[in-house]
């Protein structure tokens, strides 16, 4: 049993202990182009939430790993078979719930470890600060924490050489020879303000890439993969050590 995984943590040890802060991680359940598995997103919150807590838990942060929310917001999918979404709304509903319970039972700090590109939480927890003054609310991607061109050839989103090397590291068991995959290739918006990225509108996912996936795998590699784990792994690690230790009313400086 490790201690700071709540899915495999007994009443005798919770009975009296306390966190200080709550992780949970959110992914999704989505075609990932022809060689990744539909629950790549949900492989990976789990692999880096529990790294990243038993990197933090080692060096004192006083942490629980949630079970992952293995849906997301897909609505940009809804004609991909089996790609499963969860409306903004009811997204909102689950989260709201779940700090009920920490706000409730006296943890009062959540981090959101999200794993999916779909999600976007910043607006929910603005609201729900309002509603939950004493929780201390935060959301991260860790997809967004390193330079992935540090690590990776290819750029891309969605399937790509970071997601397929991960997968290749974490479970390779679960990915097609990269023979068999798409090149990933993406085609971009008609609107310029929408490729230039200062103006936005949802990408429908069919229309967008033949395969599923945005950006080319074929140079993925487990190692790329373990080296890319360990050190966002790392990083959050970082973060959640940084917020175990922090008191509210001493956030800036």
């Amino acid at each position: 049993m490790r201690p700071y995984i709540l899915k495999e943590a007994n009443w005798k040890a919770l009975k009296t202990h306390r966190f200080d802060l709550a992780v949970l991680p959110w992914g999704a359940t989505e075609a990932h182009n022809y060689h990744m598995p539909y629950g790549t997103d949900v492989y990976e919150a789990d692999a880096i939430g529990e790294e990243a807590g038993k990197k933090a838990w080692e060096k004192g942060g006083n942490v629980v790993i949630l079970p992952t929310i293995p849906f997301g917001v897909n609505t940009g999918q809804s004609d991909i078979y089996l790609d499963m979404n969860l409306n903004p709304s009811t997204q909102f509903a689950i989260l709201k719930d779940l700090i009920e319970v920490l706000n409730r039972q006296g943890t009062k700090k959540l981090l959101i470890l999200n794993s999916h590109g779909g999600n976007d939480f910043k607006t929910a927890l603005r609201e729900l600060g309002l509603q939950y003054p004493d929780m201390m609310l935060f959301t991260c991607n860790w997809f967004q924490a390193l330079d992935k061109t540090q690590y990776f050839e290819e750029s891309g989103d969605h399937a790509d050489e970071m997601e397929t090397a991960l997968i290749m590291h974490l479970h390779p068991e679960l990915v097609l020879p990269l023979e068999e995959a798409g090149d990933g290739k993406e085609k971009k918006s008609v609107i310029a303000g929408v490729r230039e990225k200062w103006a936005w509108a949802e990408r429908k996912w069919s229309q967008v890439t033949e395969d599923t996936g945005i950006g080319n795998p074929k140079k993925a590699s487990p190692e790329k993969g373990r080296r890319y784990f360990e050190d966002v792994t790392d990083k959050v690690a970082e973060l959640i050590l940084d917020i175990c230790s922090v008191n509210s009313n001493e956030l800036y400086r």
